[in-house]
């Protein structure tokens, strides 16, 4: 019953993606480029709940960020995609305490979400393919919520699904 507890707060968690991608820290920025919440979100969730609930979170997140977003892009099939990979990932192996594994798929997320972002308003709005500020964005966000991933990730999989938070924090049974 605990453990179910925690999985519905760390849904609840989930809520807080938007407010925290508009009040992203400036401290956890690169030249004001933030981490990518959602992914950082969409990763524990996925791999260890599995590739529907990691598509139907992606799905649910890229509703939401999509109806804060007021351009014409969508974030919406890459958080489907990633939730659906990264649940597939979770389904073949454990990666809870593998804090560079973590990092790396944050990575190749986050860049792969910034590319179809950034694919979507090439070919929308301007029709110009490479803009040297849309590839910095691209490459400060990916880096900024890789160098975190493997510390936020690492915890929330521990606290909210493992249930063994004194594990992280150092003491022993």
């Amino acid at each position: 019953m605990k453990r179910d507890k925690k999985r519905a707060l760390y849904q609840f968690l989930g809520l807080l993606v938007p407010f925290m991608t508009l009040v992203s820290p400036t401290w956890l920025s690169i030249s004001g480029v933030g981490p990518r919440w959602a992914e950082l979100w969409l990763l524990p969730w996925a791999l260890e709940e599995g590739p529907a609930a990691g598509l139907f979170g992606g799905f649910c997140l890229g509703i939401v960020l999509d109806g804060i977003n007021l351009d014409g892009s969508t974030q919406l099939p890459a958080l489907i995609f990633l939730g659906y990979w990264w649940g597939c990932l979770g389904r073949k192996r454990k990666y809870s305490n593998k804090s560079f594994i973590l990092g790396s798929l944050i990575f190749s997320g986050s860049f792969l979400s910034g590319l179809s972002i950034w694919l979507q308003n090439s070919f929308q709005v301007n029709g110009n393919f490479f803009n040297i500020w849309a590839f910095y964005t691209l490459l400060a966000g990916s880096i900024v919520s890789g160098l975190i991933a493997p510390l936020l990730c690492t915890l929330s999989l521990n606290i909210f699904f493992k249930g063994n938070f004194s594990k992280v924090n150092g003491e022993h049974d």
